[in-house]
Order: C-alpha cells, then sequence, then structure tokens
C-alpha cells in the first residue's frame, strides 16, 4: 500500500513540475483572450534609471544615510515598485507625514523632468500594441506612480490613445502589492480575469496580480528573473521581442472564421437549425 501511494505520488511531482511558475510559457488556457493589463515603470519603459537618479540626487539633498548616496542595490529592495504612501513610513519613519510627502513630490516632480527629455520604451513595445490592436483586445495601464507621472510617461510614450483606462495605485482601497488596483481594471473594462494577463517588471506588482487572479509574464527589464519567478509570473521575458513571448501569443491569436460558400443546402440547414440565439 505504501509503494502504491509513493508512486503514485512521483507520478503527480512529475506531471507538475512542468507547469511550476516560470517554466510554462503558454497562456492558450486564457483563450478566447480578453485583454492585456501592463504596469508602466519597467514594463512600458526602462524608467528605474530616472526614478533612481531623482531619488539618488534628493535624498543625497536632505542629509539620508548621513549623506552618502544611495545604491542602486538599496533602491531595488526599498523604493522601487512601492507607491509613495509606503515610502513615506519606510524611507522617512521621523518626518512628520506632510513633510514625508512633500519631498516625495517634489521628487516625482524630477522624475517627470527627466522623464519628458530621456524616457525610452522597452523595445518590441511598438510590434506588441499594434498586435494587441488587430486582436481588438482591451487594455489597461495599472500603477503605483501618482497620476502625473503615470499620464506623463504614457503620453511621452505615445499611447494616450492606446490605453483606455489608467488605474492609479493611491486612487484604489490599497495600491500594489494587493490586488484592488488590477481589480478595478478588471471592473472598468467589463472583463474576466479568466481570459486577462498581466505584463508586470517588479515583485510588488506581480504579486498583485497574482494575488488578482491573473498569469503574470514577468518582464526582467531591472529586476532578475529569479526574483520574479519567486514571486509567482509565469515565465519571465527580456523584452517585448522575445520569442518566448510571440510563441505564447500566437496561440491566442483569434483565427478568422472560415467562411463556406452558401449552397440552397447549407442555408437551408441554417435555417432549420436552432442557435442558442433564436432558441
Amino acid at each position: 500500500m505504501f509503494k502504491t501511494f509513493v508512486a503514485l505520488l512521483l507520478a503527480l511531482i512529475i506531471l507538475i513540475l512542468p507547469f511550476r511558475n516560470g517554466s510554462k510559457s503558454s497562456l492558450a488556457f486564457l483563450a478566447p483572450l480578453e485583454a492585456i493589463l501592463f504596469d508602466i515603470d519597467g514594463t512600458l519603459c526602462d524608467s528605474d534609471p530616472l526614478h533612481y537618479h531623482a531619488f539618488r540626487e534628493m535624498l543625497q539633498e536632505v542629509g539620508y544615510n548621513g549623506g552618502v548616496p544611495i545604491t542602486e542595490e538599496f533602491y531595488s529592495e526599498h523604493i522601487s515598485g512601492k507607491n509613495n504612501e509606503y515610502l513615506c513610513g519606510t524611507i522617512f519613519p521621523d518626518w512628520e507625514i506632510k513633510r514625508a510627502r512633500k519631498f516625495l513630490e517634489d521628487k516625482e516632480a524630477f522624475f517627470r523632468r527627466l522623464a519628458s527629455e530621456e524616457l525610452e520604451p522597452v523595445k518590441g513595445l511598438d510590434k506588441l500594441c499594434k498586435w494587441i490592436e488587430k486582436q481588438g483586445l482591451r487594455r489597461a495601464a495599472v500603477t503605483n506612480s501618482p497620476r502625473a507621472s503615470g499620464e506623463l510617461m504614457i503620453s511621452s510614450l505615445g499611447l494616450t490613445d492606446f490605453f483606455e483606462i489608467l488605474v492609479i495605485g493611491n486612487e484604489c482601497d490599497r495600491a500594489k502589492p494587493f490586488p484592488d488596483p488590477y481589480l478595478k481594471a478588471l471592473e472598468t473594462l467589463k472583463v474576466s480575469h479568466e481570459h486577462t494577463f498581466i505584463f508586470e517588471d517588479s515583485v510588488s506588482g506581480t504579486t498583485a496580480g497574482v494575488a488578482a487572479g491573473m498569469p503574470v509574464v514577468g518582464i526582467a527589464t531591472r529586476n532578475p528573473g529569479t526574483s520574479l519567478i519567486n514571486a509567482g509570473v509565469s515565465f519571465v521575458i527580456k523584452d517585448f521581442e522575445d520569442t518566448k513571448l510571440w510563441e505564447a501569443l500566437e496561440k491566442l491569436e483569434r483565427k478568422p472564421e472560415a467562411t463556406a460558400e452558401a449552397t440552397p443546402e447549407a442555408i437551408t440547414v441554417a435555417i432549420a437549425t436552432p442557435t442558442p440565439s433564436n432558441i
């Protein structure tokens, strides 16, 4: 009896292993695909270097960390992907909330000045957007950035008319890593989580997407792929030209239905056969 149990357990493990997060790049189970949701920072554009620049300069000015500039590692671990309300309490625990918020507002203004001149899309974004439009899919941008920064990035990338809605984390009950922003996007677009997936570059965003019940494709612009896999992404891509992504998308393409020549017999059958719409 014990040997039988062990054999069944091993068989189950072998069956499950190929479907572990990060090892299975198929999205075919989402068909028919209804929508794709995008994070902005680090996903649509590699904006983290600009955010890091702004934080490093301004934190040094106020004497943070004894005036020693923060490292990229510190930024990635403690700042990247976090919403500003969260940062008020973690980066400035001894500051009055009003002062911390003012600092972060000034930092965002600094970032927007940099972004307006230096922001570049992630490789392959234009190709992906054209594919999405051709497929007639719904789309939304979902970010923890303040609205002014989110709108500027989308505008700078020429995507103002592409996205139907922009969801801001701090305008929801809870920002990422909670699922609220992604759930709001689903509700607004009136699409199902069973036919929608997400592009994310951060652990925080991935956690939010998975909690909202959707598969997440991780894009490793800055964060290590292993971190994204551990957070629950379905698979990781380098950019939007990654062959792994396009192999998955091809299986989701909406194929035009074949139109047979209308014969008298076919017309008779069509009239006589009840369908859900005419029962």
